[in-house]
């Protein structure tokens, strides 16, 4: 198995891949990007790749809810959850007081602004590929001179502990610097359509891509009714530009539940007739075990109850045990 993930070495993305079953062991690709990591698995140059989805203080990650809505189709089967702490640092001899420029990912400085603006006031920020990617470029180059980040303007990094583990000669200016102690970001490992589908276990989730079909009043509630009519609850949505023009979206979503329960494919079936562009992109057990609530007239026996008392009516014979009694109609005697 080969696997790609956002690097270098050290990130939280790594961290996420290193818990799954047997990636120790396999080889492991770091790349630039989420792009870059998804087009590895679309290519076949690589059988899967681990990129984060969403984080508890920022929400879902836009390069990846975009790269996974378009292109060749993908399949998650696995999501791993990381908390998140972060350091400060800075290439050997360097002071908090001189740093006057901070670089790391997007996400991560949006986790640690307002340290920043309480330690660091006036600060610059210079955006990174990745967190590891920023402050491994302030290591000195083997012949001395400085590192590319120093020569691109920014004088200390905001990394996980992992990266200085790996690189001590790294000087940790300040430790556990996020705003949100309990800070969690959802990774999920993402393969080729044809992978087995993931066992149904009872603490599921399915993610879909639903495109906005028609710019029109009740157009989203109509996409909203399958799944509550049916009882499936939705633990994520947000809507995300097509790119195709202004005004265009897509929805991608999560939902409580599995492809194999009864409730989930109804809906699924309901979807595809209002929006045949729907795209599945997998059912996977939850990384937090959480179980889902359903009531009993959702449950996989209500449906099959339900679609055994359709299929007697519409054969002419009497109904299966456990069906609904048949009521005379009113005005009929």
């Amino acid at each position: 198995m080969r696997y790609a993930y956002l690097g270098p070495a050290g990130t939280f993305t790594e961290a996420a891949l290193l818990g799954v079953e047997g990636a120790r062991e396999a080889e492991r690709v770091p790349v630039s990007s989420v792009p870059v990591a998804l087009a590895a698995v679309r290519s076949g140059e690589v059988d899967a790749a681990m990129v984060p989805i969403e984080n508890s203080v920022e929400g879902g990650v836009t390069a990846t809810l975009d790269a996974v809505a378009t292109g060749g189709e993908l399949r998650i089967v696995h999501e791993a959850l990381v908390p998140i702490s972060f350091v400060l640092v800075a290439a050997p001899g360097t002071t908090l007081a001189d740093v006057r420029a901070v670089s790391t990912h997007s996400h991560a400085w949006a986790q640690v602004r307002g340290w920043a603006d309480e330690h660091l006031r006036g600060v610059d920020y210079v955006p990174a590929s990745s967190t590891a990617a920023a402050a491994l470029a302030l290591l000195p180059a083997r012949d001395g001179a400085a590192g590319p980040g120093r020569e691109a303007g920014f004088d200390a990094a905001v990394c996980s502990p992992v990266v200085v583990e790996q690189h001590p000669e790294l000087e940790v200016l300040a430790e556990n610097i996020g705003d949100n102690k309990a800070a969690v970001t959802r990774f999920v490992l993402v393969a080729r359509p044809g992978a087995p589908l993931p066992r149904r276990t009872g603490a599921d989730r399915t993610t879909l891509v639903i495109p906005l079909w028609e710019d029109r009043a009740g157009a989203l509630m109509e996409i909203l009714e399958q799944f509550a009519t049916r009882g499936v609850n939705l633990s994520r949505i947000e809507s995300r530009p097509t790119g195709n023009f202004l005004g265009e979206y897509f929805f991608s979503v999560d939902v409580d539940g599995h492809i194999l329960d009864a409730r989930v494919a109804d809906a699924l079936m309901g979807l595809r007739r209002v929006c045949p562009s729907t795209r599945f992109l997998g059912s996977y057990p939850r990384a937090d075990h959480k179980m889902a609530t359903v009531a009993r007239h959702h449950s996989d026996g209500a449906f099959r109850e339900a679609r055994g008392w359709v299929e007697s009516l519409q054969g002419g014979g009497p109904s299966e045990p456990g069906g609904v009694a048949e009521r005379p109609v009113p005005g009929t005697g």
